[in-house]
């Protein structure tokens, strides 16, 4: 290695230089597509990450903590104790030289204009599941069965749980001490951060944390974090109340054990029992008081002088842990994630609930068209379209003409109440549209089957009074076999049901 420091040193230099020239002229493209644009951002992070490890390489090499780099620099100069000529050890580094190349043949000189083609078609390997679609939508489900299985969480659908997980003002605070939602929040914000460095690989995702501490930190002390007023704990003082450990969450020793010793002997001294011992028998001396009361327990397992403390103590109450300060910060960290991927969300939640409108020949048939979509547009995307009026894409991906655009009476615009307010824009998008899965959804929420009868109709109040007047006239209209149903005598003559039973009775007929 001492032999070709300088070599080494001027190849990761030049290696610098050539990447930062790729990532320049990288940026200078723009992406076509959506994953065109996620490409050519993990392109950009690769060369990054490139640099930056190479930058420590040569960090280390000009601290030159062997000396080796001073020794060859002495080299050079002839300067050396055996006193060698200076020609004799120009040749001899030159050999040097040309070993190591021949050795290592990837340290050539490589045109950046050479190498560019190969890096632009390079497709990086991102890992996305099916359910995320290369980074459109969030994938959730683990989090949610994880959700509704525990104390903390509620019975509710998916599509609602996407509306409410980044929402944890709702959960009591006592859930939010238990071990089960502080596994809950871990996994959630490490999706969540997965999922962000995937899709947004440019973004500092270290200085963005970095500025949340620091407000965190700043409204923790003043005690302003939202859903932890209560619990400012930076002056030094721990209320009495906070050294207790509810034990309800706690079914083995070994569960109450991961709390660590000084939370044990906070406890066990706020009881008056002894603090001493292992961290095994510290909590199996505090395990002790779930089910016996303080009153029943051997007097060794209390401290001295405190035998008579216990009767001014009250019941043992469920209070924060010691560690309510970190998972706030997880929150904290968590809201702004979901502040970031908002359109994400709200992208995961219309298609979530598109699904449930849409069959499965139905989603597959969607799915493909959207593949051949985006290979249209990657294909097609070095052309520049000219389209000043803005008009809508024909089937040749080139704009249609403007007198097809007035006669289809595309400029003309139709809101839908029912599809909350969804703008379609054409009549013939207009009709279609009650057939589709936007205006079906918006019917069944509102209890109304989507027949024909409610064809035309995009008002709420229109439908729901026209759902009344059908639910009216079938009343009207329905079968009244004391009235309808028809009886015959042995002349001949008609009666209603009613009729004839009353003249069968009175021995008319």
């Amino acid at each position: 290695m001492s032999s070709t420091v300088l070599e080494v040193t001027r190849a990761a230099h030049e290696e610098v230089e050539r990447l930062e020239r790729l990532i320049v002229k990288e940026l200078q493209n723009e992406p076509g597509t959506n994953k065109e644009r996620l490409y050519q951002s993990h392109r950009v992070r690769n060369m990054i990450d490139t640099i930056t490890s190479t930058t420590e390489k040569l960090t280390g090499i000009y601290e030159d903590n062997d000396n080796a780099r001073k020794d060859e620099i002495a080299a050079l100069g002839g300067q050396t104790a055996s006193g060698i000529n200076v020609f004799s050890a120009f040749y001899d580094r030159l050999k040097e030289i040309r070993e190591y190349h021949r050795k290592h043949p990837v340290a050539r000189v490589v045109d950046a204009n050479d190498d560019y083609e190969t890096v632009l078609k390079e497709e990086p390997q991102i890992e996305f599941s099916g359910e995320e679609a290369l980074g459109r939508y969030l994938d959730l489900h683990e989090l949610y069965y994880q959700y509704v299985n525990s104390k903390f969480g509620e019975p509710l659908e998916y599509s609602a749980y996407v509306d409410v997980f980044s929402d944890t003002n709702k959960i009591p605070r006592k859930m939010k001490m238990t071990r089960q939602y502080r596994e809950y929040m871990v996994n959630l914000l490490e999706y969540l951060i997965y999922f962000f460095q995937r899709t947004e690989p440019l973004q500092d995702l270290d200085r963005i944390f970095s500025k949340v501490t620091t407000e965190f930190e700043e409204n923790w002390a003043a005690g302003k974090v939202r859903g932890w007023e209560n619990d400012n704990q930076e002056n030094g003082h721990v209320p009495a109340e906070h050294s207790t450990i509810d034990l309800d969450y706690y079914s083995t020793v070994e569960e109450l054990m991961e709390v660590g010793p000084e939370r044990l002997k906070e406890a066990l001294a706020a009881l008056g029992l002894k603090t001493g011992g292992t961290i095994q028998q510290r909590a199996e001396r505090l395990f002790l008081t779930k089910h016996t009361p303080l009153e029943k327990l051997e007097r060794k397992h209390f401290a001295k002088g405190t035998r008579g403390v216990e009767k001014n103590r009250v019941a043992a109450v469920p209070q924060e842990d010691g560690n309510s300060k970190e998972i706030a910060l997880m929150e904290a960290k968590m809201e702004k994630l979901c502040d970031l991927l908002e359109e994400t969300i709200a992208r995961t939640k219309d298609n979530v609930v598109k699904k449930q409108a849409l069959t499965y020949e139905e989603m597959e048939a969607e799915r493909e068209e959207e593949e051949t979509q985006e290979d249209t547009e990657s294909e097609d995307d070095e052309q520049q379209i000219y389209n000043p009026l803005k008009l809508p894409m024909g089937w040749d991906g080139k704009p249609i003409p403007y007198w097809l655009y007035k006669l289809h009476g595309l400029g003309q615009e139709f809101k839908c109440e029912i599809c909350g307010n969804y703008s379609y824009w054409g009549r013939r998008a207009f009709e279609r549209h009650f057939k589709e899965w936007r205006h079906q959804h918006g019917m069944r929420c509102l209890g109304i089957p989507n027949t024909k009868n409610f064809n035309e109709i995009t008002s709420i109040e229109e439908a729901k009074d026209l759902w009344k007047k059908i639910q009216q006239r079938q009343g009207v209209n329905k079968w009244r076999p004391d009235l309808e149903e028809e009886y015959e005598d042995k002349e001949g003559n008609i009666y209603n049901k009613k009729t004839y039973t009353d003249l069968q009775r009175q021995g008319l007929i």
